[in-house]
């Protein structure tokens, strides 16, 4: 097997300081430092002193409260709804096929289109055609839009064009089973929506790219990072979700690997 001669990393970190959810979700992290826990280890230890350690210090370690929709993660179907068009239950993350998540790579570049726009089938298509990629099985298809651009600032989750339900059938009726963006959600933002909720009253904009899971069930991943340094074609991410018993979802160290 050739060992990739780059690999890039496009995850975002988990961390106290920079909001990339809203107030209802934000991760916390409490760190524990090697020498608060020389008390720790020497109780362990009956007789053992801290002095006894090397410069007094023990194990380091964190405590972490996360979301599994915190960071850079895989939603599995299971978080779209409780089970699809023919009655099956949706796949939650620890049931998603391993083979869904070590393909070739595909980037659609959206980062002209406006905040809140919503992508159309006829995008997509456009925007293979104009990278030369026909879609292939199990692609694993990332959207690059504005949103990492403002990553790290409070635009964040207000930036960035949404898929919309025909878009994701395009992908998902082609046999793409993962698909990512650089965005807080594969849908348009959710304050953007709102606003189109409130003028047209029509419940079906609400989370449609989302729900097209129900016709099809899919994986996408949300809040990557670094898009606009791969190439439209010839990488392969690599994205396995933790495994989480029955979860919605997963945090990933997603990866576009290339020579």
């Amino acid at each position: 097997m050739q060992i990739p001669s780059k690999i890039i990393d496009i995850s975002i970190p988990l961390n106290n300081d920079v909001v990339t959810d809203p107030d209802i979700m934000l991760p916390t992290i409490e760190y524990v430092s090697n020498k608060e826990n020389a008390d720790l280890m020497c109780e362990m230890f009956p007789g053992l002193k801290p002095d006894d350690l090397p410069d007094g210090e023990a194990w380091s370690w964190e405590k972490i409260t996360l979301w599994t929709h915190n960071g850079t993660h895989m939603d599995a179907p299971y978080h779209y709804h409780s089970h699809d068009k023919n009655g099956d239950p949706m796949k939650t993350i620890d049931q998603v096929p391993l083979e869904w998540c070590f393909r070739p790579g595909v980037k659609l570049d959206f980062r002209h289109l406006e905040d809140g726009h919503v992508v159309t089938a006829s995008e997509v298509e456009a925007e293979l055609e104009r990278i030369g990629h026909e879609l292939q099985p199990l692609d694993i298809v990332l959207i690059n839009t504005r949103a990492s651009e403002c990553y790290g600032t409070d635009q964040y989750l207000l930036a960035g064009a949404g898929m919309g339900r025909e878009a994701t059938l395009y992908l998902t009726e082609r046999g793409v089973r993962v698909t990512g963006i650089d965005a807080w959600s594969w849908d348009a933002p959710f304050a953007i929506t709102a606003q189109h909720w409130q003028e047209t009253g029509d419940a079906s904009i609400i989370w449609e790219g989302h729900y097209a899971g129900i016709e099809q069930q899919y994986c996408h991943m949300e809040k990557l990072f670094n898009l606009e340094k791969l190439p439209a074609t010839g990488f392969t991410v690599a994205c396995f979700p933790v495994k989480i018993t029955a979860a919605s979802g997963g945090w990933t160290r997603a990866v576009a690997m290339l020579d």
